[in-house]
């Protein structure tokens, strides 16, 4: 978005992840973010990729690598949470289960992420969004 804007004006790109303004947005954010992630998680990474591509000029694949940490950090916190006020409630198969493949979809992930042009990358974000959502609308 700011490297749009930019163009457009025919300016320099602007300092935005650099600004005090810019970094209290984005410790703001990241700080609601986590909050809701810890409660409820769902769509926690595509709200942190948005928010840090409006606030920052990192690349898509850094953007992802940070979201990536963040969401552990939120998730594990929350699993921690979990486990000490309702350890009787877990179900330890579904949970290796997810814990598995989250590993893997890590591993494969980076290993593919990291190899994908930014336009490729936000091409097939898009189109499995996209199914995802057609998907959850009209056939579930």
């Amino acid at each position: 978005v700011q490297r749009r804007a930019a163009a457009k004006a025919g300016g320099p790109l602007p300092p935005a992840s650099e600004s005090a303004p810019a970094r209290l947005i984005l410790l703001a954010g990241i700080l609601v973010l986590g909050m809701y992630g810890g409660y409820f998680g769902a769509a926690q990474g595509i709200l942190i990729v948005g928010l840090m591509s409006v606030v920052t000029l990192e690349s898509l694949q850094r953007i992802t690598a940070v979201k990536n940490v963040l969401t552990t950090v939120v998730n594990g916190v929350a699993a921690v949470t979990f486990m000490l006020v309702a350890w009787e409630s877990i179900d330890w198969r579904v949970t290796a289960a997810i814990a598995a493949g989250a590993t893997l979809g890590g591993l494969g992930g980076a290993k593919v992420g990291r190899r994908l042009s930014p336009n490729v990358l936000r091409v097939t974000i898009l189109v499995i969004g996209t199914i995802a959502l057609v998907r959850i609308l009209f056939f579930d």
